[in-house]
């Protein structure tokens, strides 16, 4: 068992939650003025329809159960191009890795997509990593996947697009759902969720367990007594309510919980995250559509060095609280069947700070002790107008952000108390415009030709301006001076559906992001996050999905072509790949469900060879992985699951630092249960 490190300070949640959900919970008859024919959906407005514009998927509940892992990041990686900084899943990774971008754009760990949850952004306030052990997959109805800039709602971070989730009510969960799975080193996976209708409105309650002894991530030749498996324990709640306020209006509030704990490749290399958020959504669906948004989180995330020489203590991170706060107001006016217009503003502000103490390896005695963070906030106004005249969808889209950065400080003191740095940093502020526009023609019965164009921004995290790393032997150094980076980009495709059961989509791009931040190697061991002068990647992407009976097949193949522009003190990265950019990603998944919740798939998974460094001195060896996951109904409401991670035992290369090398999952074989009522 994990010791937890985190304090937390976020009992207002319950307080807010429980007095959102009061008008679903009671049981009080209806009024009068409160038709029986009132339906709540718990979901935003529909996405607009120019968004067909662009590059996009949606992954469903479908998608979901064909996972063999039951991890969210397996299930994103069924669309084309999306992809984490690392190779490694949420359970063996360091949770400040977890980020993710879209083609290959980018540079270290920060994601450069913006992920939302029910409308809400999910990034770590501090870091902007995406807490994906607090995203179990059955807990969604849908997963949206638009590439691009974004100009929409807090757009400001979308520079390589937009991941939007959608949070599952009664009709798709049912009343009460609980699955409980043990894979053949016991560790185990538990999960339910209640979902009961109250009055016109419902809520639900949903949970999961995961933890276990983990997988050796050190191969076996490179163990020394130090070596410990990959541990994990991590649990995450959520409590949803949705109730009518109107025929036309209803509120919705959400709150969760979570805790991630992790030991990585070392005895005492723990790493800990834990996080409560809360949000409040009031969505009118009248003649003038609109909605209103606020929420809160609280996070907070720890983390222990362990030389690879000495294996001792080397570095305690031991917290770093950041708080994230965030509203918008969006209005939808009626302007006929023919256009459609948004108009919104949105703000966001991200604070934390770290504490943490260096150690000497040879006395472990601390040696320093430092603080660094700051503010960054963000506000936006935003408007897209969408027009169809027959067979043409013309879209467009303007955005202007006022960006702050302010409040930046770095202190440390050594073992003894004495201050040796104290340095403040100048605030700084400006103004961003971000465009986006796309035309989609339905040239032909089932085919749809599309292109596009577009701009964004995203700001550093308060992570790299601010917060040094190391992940042994190399030390990462903070950049307070950093600048935002600049997407410019565009794309063109088709959607071709030649028979009701095909479809392909095809998309060819180019897009580019200037001053993109990278971690720079400026010495031995040492590296800096800077602003390279760009990276640009060009590519295509290919989904097709046939369906023939009980039998159905959907791939994505992601190809691409993605450099570093440099010059200056960066040149040495000039015409080279990004660091932990594959030029070649692609899955398959063959299913078939003989009978009602009956289903058989296998997943064969590539991912081509990557540079761990940003120099290219050291490469991840190319991937292929084979998943299967049966069910087997049991009656009408149990049903036996099998699951099967990694079925051929591949080698998964996960990180290689000058031949010191961590794995990824081997094989791994799941049994276990679910019933539904």
């Amino acid at each position: 068992m994990f010791e937890s490190r985190k304090r937390h300070h976020f009992s207002a949640i319950g307080l807010l939650v429980a007095t959102a959900a009061q008008p679903a919970l009671a049981t009080a008859p209806q009024s009068a003025d409160l038709p029986e024919a009132i339906v709540v959906t718990g979901r935003a407005l529909d996405a607009p329809e120019g968004q067909r514009a662009y590059a996009g998927d949606e992954l469903t509940r479908e998608d979901a159960r064909s996972l063999a892992s039951g991890r969210i990041e397996d299930l994103l990686a069924r669309a084309p191009g999306v992809q984490q900084f690392r190779r490694s899943d949420s359970r063996s990774a360091n949770p400040s890795a977890q980020g993710i971008t879209l083609r290959g754009l980018g540079g270290n760990a920060s994601s450069r997509t913006l992920v939302l949850l029910d409308g809400v952004p999910l990034v770590d306030p501090f870091f902007g990593y995406v807490p994906l052990s607090a995203l179990p997959p059955e807990r969604f109805d849908s997963v949206r996947v638009l590439r691009g800039g974004g100009a929409g709602a807090f757009a400001a971070g979308a520079v390589a697009g937009t991941i939007d989730l959608a949070s599952a009510g009664p009709d798709a969960l049912g009343l009460f759902s609980a699955a409980a799975l043990v894979n053949d080193r016991g560790e185990s996976e538990l999960s339910a969720s209640l979902a009961p209708r109250l009055g016109s409105g419902f809520a639900v309650l949903s949970g999961r367990w995961d933890r276990g002894q983990g997988f050796w991530t050190t191969s076996e030749a490179q163990r020394v007594p130090a070596s410990v498996r990959a541990r994990f324990d991590s649990w995450s709640t959520a409590l949803r309510a949705v109730a009518p306020l109107g025929p036309e209006l209803e509120l919705q509030a959400r709150a969760s919980l979570f805790d991630d704990n992790r030991t990585l490749r070392f005895a005492g290399a723990d790493s800990g995250a834990s996080g409560q958020d809360a949000s409040l959504r009031l969505v009118g669906r009248g003649a003038w559509q609109f909605e209103a948004l606020g929420y809160v989180q609280a996070r907070d995330f720890s983390n222990v060095v362990i030389s690879a020489t000495s294996f001792r203590k080397t570095l305690d991170q031991r917290r770093t609280p950041a708080t994230g706060l965030g509203a918008k107001f969006e209005l939808r006016p009626p302007l006929g069947e023919a256009h459609a217009l948004r108009l919104g503003i949105d703000w966001r502000r991200q604070s934390g700070e770290m504490q943490e103490e260096a150690y000497s390896a040879v006395t472990g005695l601390v040696t320093a002790r430092r603080k660094a963070g700051g503010v960054n906030s963000d506000l936006g106004l935003y408007a897209e107008h969408d027009w169809r005249s027959g067979p043409l969808l013309l879209t467009l889209a303007a955005r202007v952000d006022r960006w702050e950065v302010a409040q930046g400080f770095f202190r440390e003191a050594n073992g003894a108390g004495t201050v040796t740095s104290n340095l403040t940093f100048a605030a700084r502020s400006g103004w961003q415009e971000s465009l986006r526009g796309g035309i989609r023609v339905q040239a032909a019965p089932g085919l749809a030709l599309r292109a596009a164009a577009y701009s964004g921004m995203r700001q550093p995290t308060l992570n790299e301006l601010y917060r040094p790393f190391t992940v042994f032997p190399v030390t990462t150094r903070a950049n307070a001076a950093l600048a935002n980076e600049r997407l410019e980009g565009f794309e063109g495709g088709l959607d071709w559906s030649p028979l009701d059961d095909v479809t392909l989509r095809l998309t060819a791009f180019d897009n580019r992001v200037k001053g993109a931040i990278a971690n720079v190697t400026i010495g031995p061991n040492l590296r800096e996050r800077r602003n390279v002068d760009a990276v640009r990647s060009r590519g295509l992407e290919a989904a097709l999905a046939v369906t023939a009976g009980q039998v159905s097949l959907d791939t994505a193949l992601s190809w691409l072509s993605a450099r570093v522009q440099a010059s200056g003190a960066s040149a040495a990265l000039n015409g080279k790949r990004p660091a932990q950019v594959p030029r070649l990603s692609a899955i398959a998944t063959l299913a078939w469900q003989p009978a009602e919740r009956a289903l058989v798939a296998l997943s064969l998974k590539h991912t081509g060879a990557q540079w761990e460094d940003d120099l290219q001195t050291d490469r991840l060896a190319a991937a292929t992985t084979l998943d299967a996951v049966a069910e087997v109904p049991l009656g009408q409401r149990l049903a036996l699951v099998l699951r099967a991670e990694n079925l051929t035992d591949a080698q998964v290369i996960t990180r290689n630092q000058a031949g010191s090398i961590d794995l990824g999952a081997p094989r791994t074989l799941w049994a276990g249960f679910r019933i539904s009522m």
